[in-house]
């Protein structure tokens, strides 16, 4: 018929319905038509070939290979970082590890690192969950082990309004204090020099935070509390009840806090502000409490450690010591101790705080990060929820970046042909070292702690001698400088001996008159009320 569409008939020679759909059926016509089941068998093998050849784990970073089941769990045990940076000679900047299935990825060069933990912070912010530390020490309330996100960003919006650059400038006071104290204790007690480190470091730490009166013995209970809380915290392998149930003193803010704020007297501390901020940050009294003593725990005991390294380079590499020692008789003199005042004016103290944090940090592996999302980063796969660990040590140990030299302690690196401080590496946020970590993680306290240890280096350098102890018959001491005691997080220096001496007759008096009320009137100056009769009672203590 004229302008019909031709019609077209399609037959299938195998008419399946519900009862040929069985298993039983379908094996049965499969046997009966070989070219039915070689074409789906070719089918299924084009298939999984297809997705092999596109799947993005096949894009995996280079990494040693594992054993069943275990992966790699087996290799990260001590000194990890060590491990890492070996691997790197092998695998390159970017290397993945599998423990137990649990994919891990480690940076390790400066670029890798700020290439995905800054640059990518939005999905590389995460913390891998933690059960000990994050759940059972901490009750999910230590903001360093949170998950990223809405109670970790106002944990982080209020500790930065406490801590901030500008905030810190007011706690120099105090930490200028606390180096006229732990000076004193050096040329007193130089046997007990860790202890002197430890004390102050607690003791200073408690007065930012808390605004208490100054610590004057590590056998004060505070100073036990905090040390044992932080054992127990960074070695995160006992288990049991949270950790307030030891030590109540951490479930609150101090009272006095409360009462000094409410009575108008209104010092600088990380309780006083996030007492105040409390309703606009939406935390609550015991949040606040915990990230008040996770701040606490994790200064006192980082900035010891890394005084402890300091200490040991002095003994290690006695010329840096004279350097600074010039400096500051050149820019000091000998009738006056160094204040923040001289900070401007003495680079090279300047440049030893960055070496010292460079050279030895404190965290060799920092604290890892966790993808929440699958990423690529130069044609390599990075799966979500993969642990994403920087290698701190090798990162800060760069040839390319620090000299061939980078594994000794020299502070002149950091310092420039003009005598000024230098920079550093594009991706060390002027810090010239990574030792406080990576975008949204970046350690909030950091210009708290550069102040003090500043501020400590400055006036034990301008007091004291630092110099090998010796043995009955005279002869040096050896110390360890490739030594480390792994305590959890935290590494420090194989202990060893060390002698302090005054670096001319009058620094001791001098020091001692600066520990008088007037210099404490001056130090609590700008908190605008002084409690004389504490500081008294203190220094006759001491």
């Amino acid at each position: 018929m004229p302008g019909a569409q031709p019609t077209f008939t399609v037959s299938f020679p195998y008419v399946l319905d519900s009862a040929s759909l069985s298993p039983n059926s379908l094996i049965t016509t499969l046997q009966q038509n070989s070219v039915l089941a070689l074409g789906i068998a070719t089918g299924l093998v084009v298939l999984l070939i297809a997705r092999f050849f596109t799947s993005p784990w096949r894009k995996l970073p280079p990494g040693p290979r594992g054993l069943p089941i275990l992966g790699n769990a087996l290799s990260l045990r001590d000194k990890q970082w060590l491990t890492f940076t070996e691997w790197k000679k092998t695998y390159g900047d970017v290397i993945y590890l599998s423990a137990l299935g649990q994919p891990i990825v480690v940076l390790g060069t400066q670029k890798a690192a700020g290439d995905l933990l800054d640059r990518r912070a939005g999905i590389y912010s995460d913390r891998p969950h933690n059960v000990v530390a994050a759940g059972i020490l901490t009750g999910g309330l230590a903001m360093v082990f949170q998950s990223y996100g809405a109670l970790w960003r106002r944990m982080r919006k209020a500790s930065h309004e406490g801590l901030n650059r500008g905030v810190a400038e007011h706690f120099q006071s105090t930490q200028l204090y606390e180096a006229v104290l732990l000076a004193l204790g050096m040329l007193a007690q130089p046997a007990a020099w860790d202890k002197h480190l430890r004390r102050t470091a607690a003791s200073m730490v408690m007065s930012v935070t808390y605004d208490t009166p100054t610590i004057y013995s590590e056998d004060d209970p505070s100073v036990k509390d905090v040390n044992d809380f932080v054992a127990r915290l960074t070695r995160a392998a006992l288990p049991g009840a949270h950790l307030v149930e030891f030590f109540p003193w951490m479930m609150y803010i101090p009272s006095s806090v409360g009462k000094s704020i409410a009575s108008g007297v209104d010092r600088p501390s990380l309780s006083a502000s996030l007492i105040k901020g409390a309703e606009r940050n939406q935390l609550s009294v015991r949040e606040n409490s915990w990230l008040a003593a996770t701040m606490y725990a994790a200064g006192a005991e980082t900035t010891s450690a890394v005084m402890a390294w300091w200490t040991l380079a002095m003994l290690a590499y006695p010329e840096t010591q004279k350097l600074a020692q010039a400096e500051l008789d050149a820019v000091v003199g000998r009738t006056r101790m160094p204040t923040f005042a001289d900070l401007p004016h003495l680079p090279y103290i300047r440049a030893m705080v960055k070496e010292a944090l460079r050279w030895r940090p404190v965290d060799p592996v920092g604290l890892p990060h966790r993808s929440t999302e699958d990423d690529w980063y130069e044609g390599m796969f990075i799966p979500a929820g993969t642990i994403c660990i920087a290698n701190v040590w090798a990162l800060n140990r760069d040839p390319e970046l620090y000299g061939e030299d980078a594994h000794h302690f020299n502070p002149a690196r950091f310092v420039d042909e003009k005598n000024e401080v230098k920079p550093g590496p594009p991706d060390t946020k002027e810090e010239g070292h990574v030792t406080y970590g990576f975008g949204r993680r970046v350690c909030v306290g950091k210009h708290v702690a550069n102040n003090s240890i500043f501020i400590d280096i400055a006036v034990m350098l301008w007091a004291c001698n630092f110099e090998h102890a010796k043995d009955a018959q005279g002869k040096s001491i050896p110390i360890d400088v490739d030594g480390w005691v792994e305590d959890g997080l935290v590494v420090r220096p194989v202990p060893f001996a060390c002698s302090v001496t005054p670096r001319f007759p009058e620094a001791s008096a001098i020091l001692a008159e600066e520990q008088t009320p007037t210099l404490h009137e001056h130090a609590w100056s700008a908190y605008h009320q002084l409690p004389l009769h504490m500081l008294n009672s203190h220094c006759n203590k001491s």
